[in-house]
């Protein structure tokens, strides 16, 4: 009994060390990988970085950059985009994929992009009137949210 309970508490402890024991740490944009850095450079060029951080959840690590606009860019740990988020602009027209761009100008033409996400099932876009169009990876929209 006292072997499964010792056992138990490593167990724990290991787990706790997984969950809690990363974090976040402030980096340069030197230290971005080459393709978030290369990212930046087309689509921001002569936008400052505020700040860029590495961050580190339970089994993910990820980047986090803000511009002095206040674009939140995040990126995988390779360095591909996961979100650019304009809160105070548009997108960059280069970002979105054509067939997205495409479905936004046929049905919300007057509409921006003010936000994309992707991941491993599609597009999220958001629109300047606050219309949320997500699309799988074959880009078909599946859901329109308000």
């Amino acid at each position: 009994m006292k072997k499964i309970f010792v056992l138990l508490a490593v167990v724990f402890s290991f787990s706790a060390v997984l969950a809690f024991g990363g974090g976040d740490k402030v980096i340069n944009k030197n230290q971005l990988p080459a393709q978030a850095q290369s990212f930046i450079n087309d689509n921001f060029a002569g936008v400052k970085i505020s700040y860029a951080k590495h961050e580190t959840d339970f089994l993910e690590r990820s980047y986090e950059v803000v511009l002095a606009d206040g674009t939140k860019l995040e990126f995988t740990n390779k360095g591909a985009w996961k979100e650019v988020d304009c809160r105070y602009g548009e997108v960059p027209s280069a970002i979105v994929p054509a067939p997205i761009k495409k479905y936004i100008a046929e049905n919300y033409s007057a509409e921006k992009v003010l936000k994309i996400e992707r991941d491993s099932r599609g597009y999220e876009v958001k629109l300047s009137n606050r219309l949320e169009l997500k699309f799988n990876n074959d880009f078909r929209i599946v859901d329109i949210d308000d």
